[in-house]
C-alpha cells in the first residue's frame, strides 16, 4: 500500500505542462525493463495508442501497473505524442535460506512461503516477508513457545536479485505448572483433571510433551469439560471465563478456568416431530434417552446419529434430525424433542474410484453393496467402504458423498483409496533365522497386476527344502463370488535342520479348491487335493518312525550291518556262543516296538477331502484393529487312501478396543487330529507343532510339545586284526549276557495331535512415527502346548492335554508391512517352561505376520 501511495503521487508530482492539458497518445514506450517483458506492461496499461489522455488517465494507469506486483517504482511522462512509461522492477528471489528451525520443518516453512508468493524465481515483496515472520512467531506462541523470535535479512546481488534469510530462534516451549478449575462442587479437582490433554508437569513429561502449553489444546480440554458436565446432567454448566497467565520469564503457564455448574436436570418427555419416514415405533427402538433418566447430551447426539442412519439406510442421505432440549429450571426436568427433516430421497448417479493407479476399476466395483442408479443406502455405501478394506490391497479407504449440482435427489460415491504391497515378487538370496541359507526366486501375490487374483509360483532352495510351486485363485470366479483355484507342487524336505526329528519326506501333487459366499461376513470352502508322499529316514532314525534295533535284517545303521543270529554267534568268541545263543532260542533280545515305517510303509497316495467355514468382520485384510474372525476346516482323506485319518482346526481372533489409541486382541488356534481304519494314529508328519511366530513366541520354532525316543545301537568293539587294521567287529555284552544297547542323538520335537494356543496382546501406535498404517506394535502374552493321546513310553515332554503344562511367555512384538512382505520381529521371555523346552529371546521373520 504505501508503494501504491508512494507511485501515485509520483504520478501527481510529474510537471503540469505534461499531463495538464489532455493529448492524443501516438506511440507508447517502456523503458527500465529487465525481467519483465513489454507485452506484460502493455496488457496491464489501460491506455492504447489513439487513445486521448488526461491526469486521470495516467492515475488510474499508474495504478494498473502497481496492481501487477511486478514494480517498486513507476514514472510515466510525455515527450512530444509519446507516452513514455518508466518502471522500476522488483527484484526477483535468488535463493531463500532458514536457519535455526527445528520444531516447524524447513519445508513446511518453504511451502508456506510458496503459498504466499515468495520462493525462489518470484518477485520479492517485503510487505509479504514481514507479514510471513509475523505470523511465524504466532505459530510459535500457539505452540507455547513464548520466547521465540523470527528475524529476516535481504541481501541484494547483482543482475536485481536477492537473497532472502529466515533466522528462527525457537526458544523452549513453556510447561504448566498449575491448572485451577475454580467453582466446581460436584466433581473433584483430581477428577477434572483426568479429563484435559494437558497435565501439570510429570516424570512421563518428557516422553508425551503433555505439560507443553497449546492454544488449540486448551481449546479443546475446555470443549471436554463442557460435554463431561453435560453428559451428566449439568444443563445449566458453563465456563465463564479462562485465564492463562505467564510467568516472568516465559517458562512457565498458569490455567485458571473458572465455571458455573448449575443443577441436574432429568428428562421428563421424550418427544418425536416432523416427519420420521420409517414408522415411529421403529424410530423409537433408536432412541438411548428415556423418561426419568439424567439428562446426558452425548445420548442425545447419539440418538440423532442413530436416526439419521437409519434414514439414510432408506436413501434420505441428507436427512437431518436434530435433538432440542427443553429445561423447566423450577423442576429441574427437560423435555427433549427430535425434530426429523428427511429431506428427498436421494439416487446415487455414479460411483467413482480415486487412488487406484494399481488395482483395476472393476475389483473395487465387484465388492460394491451399494448400486450406480438405486436409492442411496448409509450402510450399503458403509459396507462397500468395509469390504475395500479386508481386501487387504489398500492402506486406506475413504468414501465421500457429494450432492449433483442442479439436482436434489442425486448423488455421487467417491471412494479414495491408497495402494499398499500385497505380496512379494523378486529374488531369494539370504538367510532366513529358521530355515538358514535360502536361495531361490518366488511370487507370491494377493493381487496379481491388478486383478484381484492370488497367484504363486516360487522355487526355494534352503538347507531344510527343494520346493517348486505353483497356486493361482479367482475370488470372482463367477459374479457372485464362487471362487475357484488350483495349485501343483513339488516338495523335498530334511526336517532335522527346522528343529525337528530326524527323517526326509519327498512329496508331489495339487489340487483343487472351490469357496462360495454364505453372506457378506462368511463363506464355505471345499479342497480336493491328492498327494504322493516317499518318506526316508536315515539309520539314526528316531524309534516312533523305524525301530532299532534289530537283529533279524540285514540294514546298514551306522556302517555295521545286522546279520543272522547264527553268523553272529560264530563271530563271537567262544567264551559267550553257548549263552548268547540260549539267548536267541528264548527270543530275549532287546528290540524295540515297530515304528510307523515298519507298521505302515514308506510310500503313500492319499486324496484329501477339506471342507472349510470362515468368518470375518475385520475392518482390514492386513494389520486389522476391529472386528473378529473365525476359520474352521476339517480334513479328511478318504476311504481306500493308503493312509486314513482326519484333522480339525480352529483359529479365530477378536479385536476390542480399550481406548482411542490402544486395542486388546485375542487369538486362538486349536487343533485335533486322529486316525480311522487300519490307521489307530494321526500319521506323524502331520502333527501339530507349536513356538515361534503365530504361535508361542519365546520359544523357538516347532520345539514345544513331545519329543521323539532316539534311535538305539548295538556296542561293537574290535575282536579281530591283522596287525594294523581291524577285520572284525564283535558285539558288546554286558555284564548279565545281554546285547548292550546304546542310545544315539538328542530327543527332537515330534509333534502331537492336540494343539492349543491363545493369546492376548495389546495393540499400541509407536512413538514419533507418522504414519501408523504400515506398522503395528503390541505388547502380548503367549501361551500354549502341544499334546498326544497316544504318548509312547520312552518319549519325554510328552503329555496327555494337561492345561498344566501350558508354556508361557510375554514380550513386545512389531510387524511392517514392506514391499518384500511383512517383517516381523519379537522381544520375548518365557515366564512357564517345561524341562526340555527350548527358549529364545529375540526373533524375526519375512512373510508372516504376529
Amino acid at each position: 500500500m504505501k508503494d501504491f501511495l508512494k507511485a501515485a503521487s509520483l504520478g501527481l508530482m510529474l510537471p503540469l505542462s505534461a499531463i495538464a492539458q489532455s493529448f492524443v497518445v501516438n506511440d507508447i514506450r517502456v523503458e527500465g525493463l529487465q525481467r519483465v517483458s513489454a507485452g506484460t506492461v502493455f496488457s496491464a496499461l489501460p491506455v492504447r495508442v489513439g487513445d486521448e489522455i488526461e491526469s486521470v488517465e495516467i492515475q488510474s494507469a499508474t495504478r494498473a501497473l502497481f496492481r501487477t506486483g511486478y514494480f517498486e517504482d513507476i514514472q510515466i511522462g510525455r515527450e512530444n505524442g509519446v507516452l513514455v512509461v518508466t518502471v522500476r522492477e522488483r527484484p526477483a528471489i535468488s535463493k531463500i535460506e532458514i536457519s535455526g528451525n527445528k520444531a516447524i520443518a524447513t519445508e513446511d516453512l518453504l511451502k508456506g512461503m510458496k503459498d504466499n508468493g515468495l520462493s525462489e524465481g518470484q518477485i520479492f515483496k517485503r510487505a509479504t516477508l514481514e507479514g510471513l515472520a509475523q505470523e511465524l512467531e504466532r505459530q510459535y506462541v500457539a505452540q507455547g513457545r513464548y520466547g521465540a523470535s523470527v528475524k529476516t535479512e535481504v541481501k541484494e546481488l547483482p543482475r536485481n536479485q536477492v537473497e532472502l534469510r529466515v533466522i528462527v530462534d525457537e526458544g523452549s516451549v513453556a510447561a504448566i505448572k498449575h491448572i485451577n478449575v475454580v467453582g466446581n462442587e460436584a466433581f473433584s479437582d483430581e477428577e477434572l483433571a483426568e479429563i484435559f490433554e494437558l497435565q501439570t508437569t510429570g516424570w512421563l513429561s518428557w516422553l508425551r510433551s503433555d505439560d507443553k502449553y497449546s492454544r488449540e489444546k486448551l481449546t479443546g480440554d475446555l470443549e471436554r469439560l463442557e460435554s463431561y458436565y453435560l453428559d451428566r446432567g449439568y444443563l445449566d454448566f458453563q465456563i465463564e471465563s479462562t485465564q492463562v497467565s505467564l510467568s516472568p520469564d516465559k517458562q512457565s503457564v498458569f490455567i485458571t478456568v473458572n465455571v458455573r455448574e448449575g443443577n441436574v436436570y432429568t428428562v421428563s418427555e421424550v418427544d418425536l416431530a416432523g416427519d420420521p419416514v420409517v414408522s415411529e415405533e421403529e424410530i423409537k427402538r433408536l432412541l438411548l434417552v428415556r423418561e426419568g433418566q439424567t439428562f446426558s447430551q452425548i445420548r442425545m447426539t447419539t440418538t440423532s446419529d442413530y436416526i439419521t442412519k437409519r434414514l439414510g439406510n432408506e436413501g434420505y442421505t441428507f436427512a437431518e434430525v436434530n435433538g432440542i432440549p427443553e429445561p423447566n429450571k423450577e423442576e429441574n426436568t427437560v423435555k427433549i424433542t427430535f425434530f426429523i427433516n428427511p429431506g428427498k430421497r436421494a439416487y446415487v448417479r455414479r460411483i467413482n474410484f480415486r487412488g487406484n493407479t494399481r488395482t483395476a476399476d472393476e475389483v473395487l466395483r465387484r465388492e460394491m453393496r451399494q448400486m450406480e442408479s438405486a436409492s442411496a443406502s448409509s450402510a450399503r455405501i458403509e459396507q462397500s467402504k468395509v469390504r475395500l478394506e479386508r481386501l487387504g490391497y489398500f492402506k486406506e479407504v475413504e468414501v465421500e458423498t457429494a450432492e449433483v449440482p442442479g439436482t436434489s435427489d442425486q448423488i455421487d460415491v467417491e471412494y479414495t483409496v491408497e495402494e499398499q504391497p500385497s505380496g512379494s515378487i523378486g529374488g531369494t538370496i539370504g538367510w532366513a533365522q529358521s530355515s538358514g541359507l535360502v536361495l531361490g526366486g518366488n511370487i507370491q501375490e494377493n493381487n496379481w497386476l491388478g486383478t484381484g487374483k492370488q497367484v504363486g509360483i516360487g522355487l526355494n532352495v534352503s538347507t531344510y527344502q527343494t520346493a517348486l510351486n505353483f497356486s493361482y485363485l479367482d475370488p470372482y470366479f463367477t459374479p457372485d463370488g464362487v471362487s475357484r483355484g488350483f495349485n501343483v507342487f513339488y516338495r523335498e524336505n530334511d526336517y532335522s535342520e527346522v528343529n525337528l526329528s530326524d527323517y526326509n519326506t519327498t512329496s508331489y501333487g495339487g489340487g483343487v479348491s472351490f469357496g462360495y459366499p454364505v453372506s457378506e461376513i462368511s463363506r464355505v470352502g471345499l479342497n480336493v487335493n491328492f498327494s504322493h508322499l516317499e518318506l526316508s529316514a536315515s539309520s539314526g532314525s528316531v524309534q516312533e518312525i523305524q525301530s532299532s534295533p534289530s537283529l533279524l535284517d540285514d540294514t546298514a545303521r551306522e556302517g555295521v550291518t545286522l546279520i543272522d543270529a547264527e553268523t553272529i554267534v560264530a563271530d563271537l568268541n567262544n567264551d559267550v556262543a553257548n549263552d548268547l545263543a540260549m539267548m536267541i532260542d528264548q527270543n530275549q533280545f532287546n528290540t524295540s516296538a515297530d515304528g510307523f515305517i515298519d507298521r505302515y510303509g514308506d510310500a503313500f497316495n492319499n486324496l484329501a477331502l477339506t471342507a472349510s467355514y470362515a468368518r470375518s468382520t475385520l475392518n482390514r485384510g492386513i494389520l486389522a484393529t476391529r472386528g473378529a474372525s473365525q476359520n474352521f476346516s476339517a480334513e479328511f482323506t478318504v476311504p481306500g487312501s493308503d493312509l486314513e485319518y482326519y484333522k480339525f482346526i480352529y483359529t479365530g481372533q477378536y479385536f476390542r478396543p480399550l481406548t482411542k489409541s490402544l486395542t486388546l486382541r485375542l487369538r486362538t488356534r486349536l487343533g485335533y487330529g486322529d486316525g480311522y481304519g487300519d490307521l489307530d494314529q494321526l500319521p506323524f508328519f502331520e502333527n501339530f507343532y507349536a513356538g515361534g511366530f503365530g504361535s508361542v513366541r519365546g520359544f523357538k520354532r516347532n520345539t514345544l510339545g513331545p519329543r521323539s525316543t532316539p534311535a538305539e545301537f548295538y556296542t561293537q568293539l574290535p575282536c579281530a586284526t591283522d596287525g594294523e587294521s581291524i577285520t572284525k567287529n564283535c558285539y558288546q555284552i554286558d555284564e548279565n549276557g545281554n546285547l548292550d544297547i546304546r542310545q544315539n542323538g538328542d530327543a527332537d520335537p515330534f509333534g502331537g495331535n492336540i494343539l492349543v494356543e491363545g493369546s492376548a496382546e495389546v495393540i499400541f501406535p509407536l512413538p514419533f512415527i507418522k504414519d501408523q498404517r504400515s506398522l503395528q506394535s503390541a505388547f502380548f502374552v503367549d501361551a500354549g502346548n502341544v499334546f498326544d493321546t497316544s504318548c509312547d513310553e520312552t518319549q519325554i515332554n510328552c503329555y496327555d492335554v494337561d492345561f498344566g503344562k501350558m508354556n508361557v511367555s510375554a514380550g513386545i512384538g512389531l510387524t511392517w508391512v514392506t514391499g518384500f512382505g511383512p517383517l516381523t520381529f519379537s522381544l520375548a521371555k518365557a515366564l512357564k517352561e517345561n524341562e526340555d523346552d527350548e527358549t529364545e529371546v529375540f526373533q524375526f521373520t519375512l512373510g508372516n505376520s504376529f
